[in-house]
């Protein structure tokens, strides 16, 4: 008779994660991933700027051609990056009514996370690590962990 502890059965079935480093993978999700960046940035009125950095320091010639012509390969990068805010954009519009979640990343924070900057602020400072630590608190925020 075995006594190892063992954990108990669940229906819980883990999500099977997406291959980003898999050319096909991440050719079927870049123009919806664009797609979806520039209506957030829209909706967000982020200045072009500031979406270009968002999207890892795009210059601005590319910016406009990827806004005008959304069917290209973006890298693993830049996909995680687009993850992120659209996970944000949707955690926001849970937690809070249209207007305040789409002012929600202008407005002075006073999280300590945020040290009084606002949110925008602080992911175009620290980058992709920056903008997964708003996702997660977010989540956190809405019981999503």
């Amino acid at each position: 008779m075995s006594l190892a502890y063992s954990y108990p059965k669940s229906r819980f079935e883990p999500a099977v994660l997406v291959d980003l480093n898999s050319r096909t993978e991440r050719e079927r999700l870049s123009r919806s991933a664009l797609m979806g960046f520039f209506k957030l940035a829209a909706s967000w009125q982020v200045r072009d700027d500031d979406a270009r950095e968002l999207l890892g320091g795009l210059s601005s010639s590319s910016y406009y051609d990827w806004k005008k012509n959304p069917d290209r390969v973006l890298e693993v990068d830049r996909i995680t990056r687009v993850s992120y805010l659209l996970g944000i954009y949707k955690a926001l519009h849970i937690l809070y009514g249209d207007k305040l979640a789409d002012e929600w990343v202008h407005l002075p924070n006073t999280n300590p996370v945020f040290a009084g900057r606002t949110p925008l602020a602080y992911m175009l400072a620290g980058g992709l690590i920056a903008m997964q630590t708003v996702r997660k608190l977010l989540d956190a925020r809405r019981g999503g962990l």
